[in-house]
Formats: C-alpha cells, sequence, structure tokens
C-alpha cells in the first residue's frame, strides 16, 4: 500500500482531539456566568470566545503537543495520528502552526482582552511542549500551565470580555486562581498511562517523580484543597447555599479518590470520568455564586 502524503480528515479531527475542548470552554463559561453581564446582551462575545477557548486554541494546544510528543507516543500510544503515519511527514507541524495562526485571527473578534489572553494561551502551549523550554519535561510545571490556561486564563477571559475588556473583580481572579491550582491535580490524572514512555524519555511527571501511589494522593490533595477555600471564600462572601453545593460536591470526589487512591494506574481514567465531572460543577456553582451576589 502506498504510504500517505497527506493526513484524512478523520486523522486530522483526532489530532486536534475535541473531547478535550471541554475543559477550557466551560471555564470560559463560567467567567462569563460571574460576571453578571446577561448573556443576551453579549451573545456573539461569547459564541466568538467558546469557539476560540476550544476550538481553536486548545485544539492547537494538542496539535503542539502530539507533534513534539511523537517520540514518546510510539512507545506509549503507538496508533495515536502521528506516530501511526496517519498523519504524515510533518504534516502535524503545519497543521500546528496553521491553527496557531487561525486562532489569533479569531482572536481578533474579543477585542485587546481576548487577544492577549488568546496570545498568552499560545505561548503557554508551545512552552509546554517544545524545546527548549518544554515545561511537561517535568510535571510540576508543565501541569500549572495547563491549569492555568485551561481554567484560570479561560475563565478570566470570559468575565473581562463580558465587562467590555475591564479586568473582572478580586472574587472572581481569585475563583479562578484556585480552580487553575485543582486542575493541576487534574492533569496529573493524565500521566499515569504514559509512566513507561516517560520514564524513557527522560518526563519527569509527577508519576514517575513520586511514585505511582504518591502522586496519585498528590494529585487528590491539590485537587481537593483549592475548592475547600472556595467553599470558604463562598460562605464568607455571604453565599452559603452555594458554599454547601460546592462542599457537597466535594464529598463525592472524596469517596471516589479513595477508590482512585487504591490502584491510580487502573483507575485514572475512571476517576476522570466520574471525579473531574463533580470538580467542574463546582466551577459553575461558583460562578453563579458570584453572579448571585452582583
Amino acid at each position: 500500500m502506498a504510504a500517505l502524503t497527506r493526513p484524512n480528515l478523520f486523522a486530522f479531527t483526532e489530532l486536534l482531539k475535541p473531547i478535550t475542548w471541554f475543559p477550557p470552554m466551560w471555564a470560559f463559561a463560567c467567567g462569563v456566568v460571574a460576571s453578571g453581564v446577561p448573556i443576551a446582551e453579549q451573545i456573539e462575545l461569547v459564541v466568538w470566545g467558546i469557539v476560540l477557548a476550544g476550538p481553536m486554541v486548545c485544539a492547537t494546544s494538542q496539535a503542539v503537543n502530539d507533534w513534539f510528543d511523537r517520540h514518546v507516543d510510539a512507545i506509549n500510544e503507538p496508533n495515536r495520528p502521528i506516530p501511526s503515519g496517519r498523519i504524515p511527514g510533518r504534516w502535524g507541524l503545519y497543521i500546528a502552526i496553521v491553527w496557531t495562526g487561525l486562532s489569533l485571527v479569531v482572536a481578533t473578534q474579543l477585542g485587546p482582552w481576548g487577544f492577549l489572553a488568546a496570545l498568552l494561551g499560545l505561548l503557554l502551549a508551545w512552552a509546554y511542549s517544545m524545546p527548549p523550554i518544554r515545561l511537561k519535561q517535568n510535571g510540576w510545571f508543565g501541569n500549572l500551565a495547563c491549569g492555568i490556561s485551561y481554567e484560570g486564563l479561560a475563565w478570566i477571559t470570559g468575565a473581562a470580555v463580558m465587562a467590555g475588556g475591564a479586568l473582572p473583580d478580586a472574587r472572581s481572579i481569585a475563583l479562578a486562581l484556585l480552580y487553575s491550582v485543582g486542575a493541576h491535580g487534574i492533569m496529573t490524572l493524565n500521566d499515569f498511562k504514559s509512566i513507561a514512555g516517560d520514564r524513557r524519555m527522560a518526563i519527569r511527571s509527577l508519576p514517575v517523580q513520586l511514585g505511582e501511589g504518591n502522586a496519585a494522593k498528590t494529585a487528590c490533595w491539590i485537587m481537593a484543597l483549592p475548592q475547600l477555600v472556595v467553599v470558604a471564600l463562598l460562605w464568607n462572601w455571604g453565599a452559603p447555599f452555594y458554599a454547601l453545593a460546592v462542599a457537597g460536591l466535594i464529598v463525592g470526589q472524596l469517596f471516589l479518590m479513595r477508590y482512585f487512591i487504591a490502584a491510580p494506574i487502573d483507575r485514572a481514567l475512571f476517576y476522570s470520568g466520574f471525579g473531574v465531572p463533580l470538580f467542574v460543577s463546582g466551577m459553575m456553582v461558583s460562578a453563579f455564586a458570584l453572579r448571585s451576589l452582583h
């Protein structure tokens, strides 16, 4: 069979990983809600923002990561588009570059704040994967960059865009940063499937640095503690019912965390599927809490 000279549509879509677009799109929506501005007043900006957060910037980050991780993926996940040859030659790099440019074009629709936020997100995406910076070489730095980009930056951008480009209030920024820290733990969940390749390629993910059990416990603490601070803040700001709702979601996560910690490699995907939705639900509850306080 002749070798492929260009990717087909299915491989191209798989490279951009639509399933990963949800977190930044959700975080942007949380920022929109937290702003207190009626969505109907800025519906066009909301749509542009959601497109930018997911199908553009997040998709770019996935293409960039797959290109620079192609040697690791050949060990861990050889069926992915680039190591399998379904994205042949240097097409993976070309797609990453083109999608970066298209993301910046879309970002112009969101004004100066939206453009600068997109630029920062794209810089973090390239810095995360590309040598010599390659933040993902150390799980502490790489996961933090992802958490900030996927959650905090998207949340703050959503709130700022709704406010006409003004900096969101301190309460919204505080929640965005707390959920960014919590997302560090979520990013660690993705590292359990890649331990063998990470060790061979000297990528110091938390499971490689700390061992499987300690990394699982660390990830759970990092996810739980910021949420507990969110509960305390919401209570202090005069939103007790919202605080109790977030607390209830944390309790659900704690039960699932115990199950995950007992066998982290086998159950990381399970926790991603059932525990992470409780985390992101708490984000939206917190956003509505701020909306109620405006």
